[in-house]
């Protein structure tokens, strides 16, 4: 995975890149590095949080897109004369590392719960993000699936949101997520890292992680903040 000149980072594969983004960052740091390169837009809302502070999820972005409904039934499109639209047909696509990411409804109704972290912990998923809320709390805390929402609220979305596609571009507060991007999250918020910058990122935020525990040794050894800055560029 990584040999021990910090200037050579390599992984293999996506198991070996997220097994090395677990061990080594974190999410502040990620989007310092996309600041620097110019992507400045990539953090989902601060409302949405892991629904335990320890929750940490990476993975890719298997997109979902959700829609408001007011009527049950719809005489030109199908897909809104099914209970949940196209949601059990996007959840049984989820495939190892995925992460349900899903957007595009009022946040005033529940996107996730039990039984579909269950189904998505079968398949390999590595957690599910929403722009809205989670249920059923106390059974995914059990169940320890990594699930990111506004909080804990148990009004259904089956009479009030669809899912109208999936696999498909959404956007969050402004930020765009395709599928195949990297999703990070942690008790710090959710950023989206654009699959054809993603190795440049990752590489860079490793090394910043690497140096950041050395200015933080420095300064436990007396070094001021200004002096460390100054030498390292990191703080």
């Amino acid at each position: 995975m990584t040999n021990n000149n910090n200037s050579e980072i390599l992984w293999s594969g996506d198991d070996e890149l997220f097994q090395l983004i677990r061990a080594e960052i974190y999410t502040a740091v990620v989007g310092d590095i996309m600041d620097k390169m110019g992507f400045l837009h990539q953090f989902l809302p601060p409302q949405i949080k892991p629904l335990r502070q320890d929750m940490y999820v990476v993975g890719r972005a298997m997109t979902v897109l959700e829609a408001d409904v007011v009527s049950e039934k719809s005489e030109h499109n199908p897909i809104l004369n099914k209970p949940f639209g196209l949601m059990l047909e996007a959840l049984d696509d989820l495939k190892k590392n995925e992460v349900y990411i899903c957007g595009g409804a009022s946040p005033t109704y529940a996107l996730w719960g039990e039984l579909m972290s269950t189904r998505a912990i079968k398949l390999g998923a590595a957690g599910a993000i929403v722009d809205g809320y989670s249920r059923d709390s106390k059974e995914i805390l059990e169940l320890n699936f990594p699930t990111f929402s506004y909080g804990n609220y148990a009004q259904d979305q089956a009479p009030r949101g669809k899912v109208i596609d999936f696999r498909v571009p959404i956007k969050i507060n402004g930020v765009k997520i395709n599928s195949g991007d990297v999703v990070l999250g942690d008790i710090d918020g959710v950023c989206i890292v654009p699959r054809e910058i993603e190795q440049e990122v990752f590489k860079l935020a490793i090394e910043k992680a690497r140096g950041e525990k050395m200015v933080r040794k420095k300064i436990e050894e007396g070094m001021s903040a200004k002096e460390a800055f100054e030498k390292y560029g990191i703080l």
